[in-house]
């Protein structure tokens, strides 16, 4: 029984059996990158207004971590706004032009290096 829990995960990978001891397990994902903590991460702000209908965005870009956090910290940013918003493709989208906002409330939640 302890056995089978020790390999679930193989289970999960569609893997019945190898007799290779040294055979590697692989999968197509790639590894989720570590959270920097907030003073180290680099997020850089602009506006576009181009290839989105003439509507105006603000988007952060540079965040390093998990897409879990990434997304976490979108929701925090689009309730601080009050607008909607979405994180994909390693970016935050926020709508409208929420620069100065976005930038001082990023620099009170610790990420010092927001330009």
């Amino acid at each position: 029984m302890g056995k089978k829990d020790n390999n679930d995960w193989k289970d999960r990978l569609g893997v019945m059996y190898s007799t290779n001891p040294d055979y590697n397990y692989c999968t197509d994902q790639e590894p989720e990158q570590e959270l920097l903590p907030p003073q180290q991460q680099k997020l850089r702000l602009r506006m576009e207004k181009n290839g989105r209908g003439g509507k105006t965005v603000t988007v952060i870009s540079g965040f390093q971590g998990p897409d879990a956090d990434m997304e976490n910290l979108a929701r925090t940013l689009k309730t601080f706004c009050g607008c909607g918003g979405s994180a994909k493709d390693g970016e935050i989208i926020i709508q409208g032009d929420f620069r100065e906002k976005i930038k001082a409330k990023l620099i009170s939640m610790g990420y010092s290096q927001t330009k």
